[in-house]
């Protein structure tokens, strides 16, 4: 069953009275990929992984974690680690006796307890209460504790929710040390930078219904951002906006140089323009996209 998806979904829909908070979504997940799970609060994200763990039942469609139909999440779930809502510990008990308590109702061998608390980086405070742990810390665990079962899916929504950029790094170093060891990852996350340097694979929805899916570089190669031109002289950069604009090009100024919003192949044509009107051109740098700007694109959204 390897050849099979990791996540399918065909038509999955959610529907909560008169409210549809997911809505037909089909996109499916390849085995053996970080995969990215974007969209604008409230566009259907946890409910749709809610979903996938068997904690909600869908309206309408289907969908399949591990080949296993989700109507049915018995058949998988003890092979797929789910972090869905922030982590549930005792506070009193500490990291490890935290795992212990988790891997017994999982009926998981505490062997396995050492290797996790490895894996996130935890060993050296697995003796102390979970009361004493930052936010970060508490992440961790948490994701140790999705690790026991040793699943082919690992599923996480918003892990590096309200952490500070030390923690963001972390989780995002242990989700590339987690993906190596052979798991297909799906994370949810609202930080597009945090997507774009993780994820292969994403899935993009708005509005409960899905926008794109594919491969992270697919999207981003479909973006052209154009380039930036400088000159010495503030007046050669009017000429090249009128230039730009007479080809049919958008073109502003921003920061002390000319945004020109065209295919790479323009450069030449631009360069030889402005070289006949007798400008000096000092820059010319193309622009990298993002996935934040392709996002807005895709989504019909400027901020």
């Amino acid at each position: 069953m390897t050849s099979t998806p990791a996540i399918l979904t065909e038509r999955l829909t959610k529907r909560f009275g008169s409210r549809t908070a997911v809505s037909g979504a089909t996109f499916e997940i390849p085995r053996g990929t970080v995969a990215g799970f974007v969209g604008p609060n409230g566009a259907g994200k946890s409910t749709t992984l809610r979903m996938l763990c068997g904690l909600v039942r869908p309206t309408n469609g289907e969908g399949f974690v591990l080949g296993q139909p989700i109507r049915e999440p018995h058949r998988y779930l003890a092979r797929v680690g789910a972090l869905i809502e922030g982590p549930a510990f005792y506070a009193g008990l500490t990291g490890r006796e935290n795992l212990e308590f988790a891997a017994t109702l999982a009926r998981v061998s505490f062997d396995r307890i050492p290797g996790v608390l490895d894996l996130v980086g935890l060993s050296d405070r697995a003796g102390d209460p979970f009361r004493t742990y930052s936010l970060g810390m508490k992440q961790r665990l948490a994701i140790a504790q999705a690790m026991l079962r040793d699943p082919e899916l690992l599923i996480l929504d918003e892990p590096t929710n309200g952490l500070d950029p030390a923690g963001i790094r972390e989780i995002r170093d242990l989700v590339r040390a987690i993906a190596s060891l052979g798991p297909t990852v799906f994370l949810s996350s609202h930080l597009l930078h945090e997507i774009q340097s993780v994820c292969e694979w994403i899935v993009v929805i708005e509005r409960g219904g899905l926008v794109y899916e594919g491969r992270t570089a697919h999207l981003l190669a479909g973006a052209d951002q154009g380039f930036v031109v400088g000159t010495d002289d503030r007046a050669d950069l009017e000429t090249i906006v009128q230039l730009a604009r007479g080809a049919g090009h958008d073109a502003d100024f921003r920061d002390g140089r000319v945004h020109v919003r065209a295919p790479k192949e323009y450069i030449t044509e631009l360069s030889r323009a402005a070289a006949d009107r007798g400008v000096v051109l000092t820059e010319i740098t193309p622009v990298q996209a993002s996935l934040e700007d392709r996002f807005f694109e895709l989504t019909g959204r400027d901020s």
